[in-house]
């Protein structure tokens, strides 16, 4: 593609990127996240929606996310929708579940309580499979009730759990639901592209994200990445005019990739922008190989002083830990958390129903040398030992 966008060499650019300040911390969550400058710079140009210019990138960014998601590309199509990731989670599973389908939710943390609630909302019959929050993954029951529930049609999980920072089984799951013949569905939102992946491998007929998880992106819009073959069985699913899946598709494939309501013109640029930066890191394994070394590094220093993590090792992702807190009186999770940001960090609060905790994330714009220097802020505000 010829990109007439913003050149982040040229010397208005540099200009701009120079005149954008310093974040006063670093957000250590699972997203938002922290972005460079230049994936900031870019959204300092307006787009036109109907532009040319413009619904290039769109496509541009399509093309690049099933690349990035599999070597079968001429099978895998995706979609762009407005809003947070959970309105992607709603429309693609309100989108893809016929109103004659069952759903199996496999669960074991909020979120994949989330994706419960939204099909209880929206009227879908489903089977919960809930391990728990700190439970793993029971292969052998996914199994049971396949077996013993013919009429499920599709089963979803949610891929990194990060009530918890849980990695759940994906590869072991899709070989069990498609030994029962099922669409598999996937939220990968905190963790496609920051985890090398193949989803024909994986065999996953949906998977969704969002734009500001680990390919660095800002808050704005989420993407489907689907098999081609079943999102062509949507039309007439969607129980909402504007989370219709289907038709979203539709107009990008027919109109050259315009978007059926206005859509986040800066956040797309600037997903392109953290696109190409990906790209320059290495991809997907370079980028997770950054990720593993942040998390390993975070959990040994946290050990070394004292914290212990709320999941065992072989459970970790490598994009966010949970770490049990202090049991000390003279210990305060917001004075903890203000004291850690007086220094530039922001951390996140425990979501743990039956555990104090807290989680700290190490994806985004973060380097092993800033979880270094976040060690040694820790290790100066305890002050409980």
């Amino acid at each position: 593609m010829r990109d007439n966008t913003i050149n982040l060499s040229d010397k208005f650019s540099k200009i701009w990127i120079d005149q954008i300040p310093d974040n006063p911390y670093l957000l250590l969550t699972p997203g938002p996240l922290s972005t460079t400058k230049t994936v900031k710079a870019a959204m300092l140009k307006d787009w036109c929606t109907w532009d040319n210019d413009y619904n290039l990138i769109v496509q541009e960014i399509r093309h690049k996310l099933v690349n990035y998601a599999t070597n079968k590309s001429d099978q895998y199509t995706s979609v762009l929708m407005q809003g947070s990731g959970t309105f992607t989670v709603e429309a693609m599973i309100g989108s893809a579940v016929p109103r004659s389908g069952k759903l199996l939710c496999i669960t074991n943390g909020a979120y994949g309580d989330r994706i419960v609630q939204i099909a209880d909302i929206l009227g879908i019959d489903s089977i919960v499979q809930n391990s728990t929050e700190l439970g793993q993954v029971d292969l052998q029951l996914i199994d049971k009730n396949l077996q013993n529930n013919l009429d499920i049609t599709h089963v979803i999980v949610v891929h990194c759990e990060t009530t918890t920072g849980m990695l759940n089984p994906i590869n072991e799951i899709g070989k069990i639901v498609k030994n029962h013949q099922k669409v598999f569905m996937v939220d990968a939102m905190s963790s496609f592209g920051g985890i090398a992946m193949d989803v024909d491998i994986l065999q996953i007929d949906y998977l969704v994200s969002s734009a500001n998880k680990c390919i660095q992106g800002v808050p704005g819009f989420g993407f489907v990445i689907a098999k081609t073959e079943e999102l062509e069985k949507c039309k007439g699913n969607a129980r909402s005019l504007s989370l219709d899946l289907y038709d979203q598709w539709q107009m990008m494939e027919k109109s050259n990739g315009k978007w059926r309501y206005t859509s986040p013109t800066h956040v797309v640029r600037a997903f392109y922008q953290a696109m190409l930066e990906l790209e320059e890191e290495g991809g997907p394994t370079a980028r997770e190989k950054r990720y593993r070394t942040n998390q390993k590094m975070l959990v040994k220093g946290m050990r070394d002083l004292g914290f212990e993590t709320v999941l065992p090792e072989n459970c970790h992702s490598p994009f966010i830990t949970g770490f049990v807190s202090p049991t000390d009186e003279s210990y305060s999770f917001n004075s903890f958390y203000q004291t850690i940001k007086k220094e530039g960090f922001v951390i996140y609060p425990g979501k743990v129903t039956n555990l104090e905790s807290f989680r700290i994330g190490n994806i985004g714009d973060v380097h092993p040398q800033d979880i270094e220097r976040l060690l040694g802020v820790i290790k100066n505000a305890i002050t409980w030992q």
